[in-house]
């Protein structure tokens, strides 16, 4: 016990968001210090990688043939596990700046869909990229102490966690989760939504991240104040050569209709399955967003319309997960308590 303790305080224990579309450390008495694109671009003959992160997003769409840019998380889990462990290795000496004496203990948040063989690889991947101690938590749990919801009362509390490649729903009390439900829609879906409506409707074909670029500029909901429309730029599949086009808020709004659809029944469900009496406390507290979908404008009215429960969307939703498991460095009972179970 003593040992353990001594091994905490000499080693800077880690909490990882490993996102399908964002990875966020956090260091236990430093907060969050890296946020960048879950990304790795490595050699397509020998494997070695030559960028992860921020400089390997900005690569994306622009390789030539012997280099591959690899998205290692589809979602919310691992898709290539050999480029998760580079991306795991590459973030962990970047927050230590050097190799540590002390291999860190980890938190992870993972979606609460995940199967066992699922929860198995990600926890190996810590491992091998020098984690002592690895933790799984349920993302919608980290993102409810992430948001400061108080979970361990009698009361329910629902969270809505939409990630870059799942949404995660769920109702929490008494340090649990009463129901839950995962579908895999998120901020990747929209994306390609954009992408398939943008070539249907204009014959355009545009990449990744201009899809993006148009969601966070131009997507929404439900009607805003009026959102200009903004230019995008891609390659006319009839002629061959580029063009740009302006696209309209109400278009991306179509869009973004069906993976929205999708979001909200996700929503319906798990209220109708929610015991009366933390039914009843949930229309009290109202429906906590987080997650970087929880940025889309106008969803928080949406939701609100269709359940008629009061909708929250904290300050800074894009981190919750990260800081409910960064919370979880410093009280080792409740972690033990919530974490999730591996064989």
């Amino acid at each position: 016990m003593f040992f353990n303790k001594l091994m905490g305080m000499v080693s800077n224990d880690l909490a990882i968001d490993l996102g399908t579309a964002n990875t966020l450390v956090y260091v236990r008495g430093r907060g969050i210090i890296c946020s960048e694109p879950s990304v790795v671009v490595v050699r397509r003959d020998n494997k070695k990688p030559i960028a992860v992160g921020l400089e390997a997003k900005e690569m994306v769409g622009k390789t030539p043939a012997n280099i591959v840019t690899i998205r290692p998380m589809k979602d919310g889990v691992i898709a290539d596990f050999d480029a998760t462990e580079e991306m795991l290795k590459y973030f962990i000496t970047k927050v230590h700046h050097r190799k540590s004496f002390i291999s860190p203990r980890v938190i992870i948040g993972v979606p609460s869909g995940i199967t066992q063989v699922e929860q198995r690889a990600v926890k190996d991947a810590a491992h091998a990229s020098g984690s002592r101690e690895v933790y799984l938590i349920e993302e919608p749990m980290a993102a409810a102490l992430g948001v400061g919801l108080p979970v361990g009362e009698p009361s329910g509390n629902m969270i809505v966690d939409i990630g870059g490649g799942t949404t995660d729903v769920a109702v929490i009390s008494l340090d649990g989760i009463v129901f839950s439900k995962a579908v895999r829609v998120g901020g990747d879906k929209m994306d390609e939504a954009i992408i398939a409506y943008i070539k249907r409707k204009y014959n355009l074909m545009i990449g990744d991240r201009t899809a993006e670029q148009i969601k966070i500029q131009c997507g929404s909901a439900y009607p805003t104040e009026k959102i200009p429309p903004i230019e995008v730029k891609g390659r006319d599949l009839i002629s061959g050569i580029p063009k740009a086009i302006n696209v309209s808020e109400e278009e991306v709004r179509e869009a973004l209709q069906e993976s929205v659809g999708l979001i909200l029944d996700t929503i319906k469900v798990t209220l109708e399955n929610t015991p009366p009496e933390l039914a009843a406390d949930i229309v009290d507290h109202g429906i906590v967003l987080a997650g970087g979908g929880a940025l889309l404008k106008g969803l928080d009215i949406l939701i609100r319309e269709h359940t008629g429960v009061p909708v929250i969307v904290p300050d800074d939703p894009l981190t919750a997960v990260v800081r409910g498991c960064g919370a979880m460095l410093d009280q080792l009972e409740l972690l033990k308590k919530i974490a999730i179970a591996t064989n």
